[in-house]
């Protein structure tokens, strides 16, 4: 009795710890979509990224990890433990479709490991024993979303030849006519927003007679309408990469660029605030700032040094002088500096970009 006991309480072991190698540890947890930060399939430039879920499933063919050492329970008790993990992860919010693709891509990792060359049908029968209810529902997702990877792989050469809007519109198209125009924008919802930020700036960047203050109050009413009753929390939850992308445009470069330092410092502390900052950060970012400006102050000069230097010097006796200016200018960073420019990269003739180096 005692060694029936311990088998059993091994192969729960077991069965756990292949549940919590395919996520499932903490059931408790309610299912959520990826980070709006990296949106699924947000990049239309690259078609092997274009499924509904970031998260990679095996092909039918790929092999099976090595069985645990731990003896297995039963097939019907593991499945049983794999339905209640399901239920509880899944369970209250499966009637939206991106929790049930998020179900079925879970399931398809878990029976592709469990049976690589019958992993369909294993996983079919599982869905009509514990989900009857939703089970024409759940099979018809699982088959157009392998339709759908199939058209993927088979259309990728012809994808990457494609712009940018042209392969946009033939993914959507593909994506229409598989799962419907609207159960398909119900899946790729974090790719549209995205996209409808991405638009939102090229506008901006675009805009003519606009400043920085007028592009920044139109940034943050957009972002509003994009992500509705959760966009305050999606921009507290992203503040650095919706500054860096408003940073990044170069119409408010240029702007920043014709300011005084002072003008300058205020605008990069008013888009900061904007986005939410706390005061402590921004004094963070007052510190940081004014760090970089030294920095590039120090660049700024040694470079016109360097170019004096190499007028007069050459070779052995070149390196040697600028070694000593390079320690003068930078310190404990001159021997990367001159790392790099015996490599051809010269730092400082990157151009500056306010907020961001």
């Amino acid at each position: 009795m005692r060694t029936r006991t311990k088998l059993m309480l091994g192969g729960v072991v077991a069965v756990l710890g292949l549940l919590a190698g395919l996520g499932l540890h903490a059931p408790s947890q309610a299912a959520s979509g990826p980070s709006p930060s990296r949106p699924v399939s947000s990049d239309s430039r690259s078609p092997s990224a274009a499924l509904p879920s970031s998260a990679p499933v095996a092909t039918a063919g790929a092999a099976s990890a090595s069985a645990p050492s731990a003896p297995q329970p039963d097939g019907d008790a593991e499945l049983e433990q794999l339905a209640a993990a399901m239920r509880e992860r899944f369970g209250a919010r499966l009637d939206e479709p991106s929790v049930q693709m998020r179900m079925l891509e879970t399931l398809m990792r878990y029976f592709q490991k469990r049976s690589p060359d019958h992993w369909r049908e294993e996983l079919l029968d599982f869905l009509k024993k514990n989900f009857p209810e939703r089970y024409e529902e759940l099979a018809a997702m699982l088959r157009n979303r392998e339709d759908y990877e199939k058209w993927v792989k088979d259309n990728d050469a012809y994808l990457r030849s494609l712009g940018e809007k042209e392969r946009r519109a033939a993914m959507w198209d593909a994506r229409n006519r598989l799962f419907g125009k609207e159960l398909a924008e119900h899946l790729w919802a974090s790719e549209l927003k995205n996209q409808a930020v991405a638009d939102t700036l090229h506008a901006l960047d675009t805009m003519e007679g606009a400043t920085l203050k007028d592009k920044l109050s139109t940034y943050k009413q957009r972002l509003k309408e994009i992500h509705g009753a959760t966009a305050d929390a999606y921009v507290a939850r992203h503040q650095q990469e919706l500054m860096n992308r408003f940073l990044d445009l170069s119409s408010i470069q240029r702007e920043l660029t014709d300011l005084s330092p002072a003008e300058r410092t205020k605008s990069l502390r008013t888009i900061r605030q904007e986005m939410g900052l706390d005061e402590e950060a921004l004094k963070r970012w007052d510190t940081l700032d004014r760090t970089r400006d030294g920095r590039w102050d120090a660049g700024a000069r040694y470079m016109t040094e360097r170019a004096a230097l190499a007028k007069e010097l050459s070779g052995e006796e070149l390196e040697t002088r600028l070694q000593e200016v390079r320690a003068r200018y930078f310190g404990t960073e001159a021997e990367v500096i001159g790392q790099e420019e015996a490599s051809g990269f010269f730092r400082f003739e990157s151009p500056r970009v306010w907020g961001r180096n």
